[in-house]
């Protein structure tokens, strides 16, 4: 189904039945990310929504559009649609900062919080100026050379080493997915949403009073130090670290990924 929200357009799909449960991608992702979670989460309605920019949602032309209090008030807007007051949130990587965010700006919407591989953004405003420039880069480069050659390049960064273990037909799969995405959507949403260009969480963390679940893959020491450091502000967390898996838990060992989801929703 398609949700509106102030001027663009949100592709959501619904499954299930129980309490809520939004799942937010990560870049270059869509919806169908979250596929394989609807047989184990079965007692749950489960939203998958295309974050602006990936998928089928709007894929604005101005990079504005994607800031991350917009996009966390859009995710509100979806919520009030749907006629969910709360609802369990799950973000995977930049998924994860817009889940984060939007519990830091509507916490009262927020049953749980699930964060894999996630942080709540960098801490000082030299280093989002530096990641900025950064991802301003990246930006361009999917313009000037096309979807298909940034993929490429995507697929090759350190953060997804761990992935070249996967089948072949896994492998193919995301890359799929992720060239079904509009190039510009992908480069304004570096340009808005990147992690250069949002505000710091840091400061908030202490404030959120709901349970959260932190989720880091043994083979990704960056987002495992960031969960550490994240640990020990949050006041209702629990860190988990996956052996055997990096950056992207869900798609590396989905079965004990989903595993761990239920059980925490059944806690909380």
């Amino acid at each position: 189904m398609n949700i509106v929200s102030g001027d663009a357009v949100y592709a959501v799909e619904i499954t299930g039945n129980g309490e809520p449960l939004v799942l937010l991608h990560g870049f270059t992702g869509n919806r169908d990310t979250w596929k394989f979670l609807i047989p184990i989460l079965k007692d749950h309605t489960l939203i998958m929504v295309d974050i602006i920019g990936h998928g089928m949602s709007a894929a604005p032309a101005d990079p504005g559009r994607y800031e991350m209090d917009r996009v966390a008030e859009d995710i509100k807007h979806i919520l009030d649609e749907l006629h969910f007051p709360k609802a369990h949130i799950l973000g995977y990587s930049m998924g994860g900062r817009l889940a984060l965010a939007f519990a830091c700006l509507y916490p009262e919407y927020v049953e749980t919080l699930i964060l894999e591989s996630s942080s709540p953004g960098l801490a000082t405003a030299e280093e989002r100026e530096t990641r900025k420039r950064n991802d301003r880069k990246l930006a361009e480069r999917i313009l000037e050379f096309g979807l298909e050659a940034f993929v490429d390049h995507w697929e090759d960064i350190p953060l997804f080493e761990s992935q070249q273990r996967l089948p072949a037909k896994t492998k193919s799969a995301i890359r799929k997915q992720r060239l079904a995405n509009d190039p510009a959507g992908l480069s304004n949403s570096l340009l808005g949403m990147g992690t250069g260009s949002q505000a710091s969480y840091w400061g908030d963390l202490q404030a959120l009073d709901f349970p959260v679940l932190l989720l880091t893959g043994e083979f990704d020491p960056k987002f495992c130090g960031i969960a550490n450091l994240m640990d020990k502000k949050l006041g209702h967390a629990e860190w988990k670290i996956i052996n055997g898996a990096g950056h992207a838990i869900h798609v590396e060992d989905g079965e004990k990924f989903g595993k761990i989801i239920s059980e925490f929703l059944k806690r909380n």
